[in-house]
């Protein structure tokens, strides 16, 4: 469970066997899947795009889109309006069928946005029956939110959930998380050090949406400890790392943060690859790769005139003229 670089390879390995077997329906599950691997290593585009090629899938075959994974996506990004679209079309069954996925992305979205009794409220609810699969997603979210509202039973309980599972397990991702969850807990020099073993356990990992909230939150106790240069270096790096992943609510949290050490932040931008939609993306990319209009039509299960009317979208956004330049954009 707290294997990143298993649980990345055992996706992708699902997602080859699936379209070997031209089992389509089990390549939708396998692709979100992956999708979610993606979102663990802070690749949110790279997600998007196995979530867009899951929806193309569905459309082709009359199936049900599926709706967890694009609702944790739009949560990781900040994307209020979205997510909580999301969570509410899905609400009825999610109570009805016990599902945690609902709660787990709420959590993320009100932590990213600064909202914690919210965030900490949707933790609890989904941490409290023990979920199989999804407690070790749910703790960090739970304890940042107990911690930020005083809530020290709470995180206690937070702490005592993960220190019995790594006793037993030795992962990069789980020390970190702990030692993370550990820091949230003490003070002074303890702290300290605990927050500087979660960097150093989780730099080890592909886990780097959980690397950078470390620096966040680390960052956040240092200017509250009025080391403002220390903060800075760390609030930097947040800022910068959930800004690349296209993580807006956190990045602006690392902003505000940084702005109270007296510090001006840096404009952020944002790449222009990073401004076209998923669909567009993915057409660049196969476009980019060699392949015809008709071919990649054939791959997405849309017409070849919808193609060309992305890759036309494309080309203006990137400021390319064609498949040549296209390439060396994209590279």
């Amino acid at each position: 469970m707290w294997d990143d670089e298993a649980l990345h390879r055992l996706a992708t390995r699902q997602v080859q066997d699936a379209r070997d077997a031209g089992a389509l329906v089990h390549l939708q599950f396998a692709l979100s899947f992956l999708a979610g691997s993606h979102m663990l290593a802070g690749e949110l585009t790279a997600a998007a795009l196995m979530i867009d090629e899951a929806r193309l899938i569905a459309e082709a075959t009359g199936t049900q889109a599926l709706v967890t994974t694009p609702m944790i996506l739009a949560a990781w990004r900040g994307h209020e309006s979205q997510a909580s679209a999301l969570i509410e079309a899905s609400s009825e069954e999610a109570a009805k069928r016990r599902w945690t996925s609902n709660n787990y992305a709420r959590s993320v979205l009100y932590n990213g946005l600064g909202r914690y009794d919210a965030a900490r409220d949707a933790a609890w609810e989904a941490f409290q029956p023990d979920p199989i699969g999804y407690g070790s997603f749910l703790v960090p979210e739970l304890a940042e939110a107990a911690a930020r509202t005083d809530d020290r039973a709470m995180l206690e309980s937070a702490v005592a959930w993960l220190s019995e599972r790594t006793r037993v397990i030795s992962s990069g991702w789980a020390a970190g998380i702990e030692a993370r969850v550990r820091a949230l807990l003490n003070e002074g020099e303890v702290a300290d050090s605990l927050y500087r073993q979660s960097i150093e356990q989780l730099s080890g990992t592909r886990a780097r949406l959980e690397l950078a909230r470390t620096h966040l939150l680390y960052g956040e106790w240092l200017r509250r400890e009025g080391r403002r240069l220390d903060a800075r270096k760390h609030l930097r790096t947040a800022l910068e790392a959930f800004t690349s992943m296209g993580a807006e609510a956190f990045a602006h949290r690392a902003e505000r943060e940084l702005l109270a050490t007296g510090e001006r932040a840096r404009k952020r931008t944002v790449d222009t690859r990073d401004q076209l939609t998923p669909q567009e993306s993915q057409i660049a990319r196969l476009a980019a790769e060699g392949h015809t209009n008709r071919e990649i039509a054939a791959r997405l299960f849309i017409s070849a005139s919808t193609v060309e009317y992305h890759l036309r979208k494309a080309f203006r956004k990137l400021d390319v003229k064609s498949r040549t330049q296209l390439e060396d954009r994209l590279s």
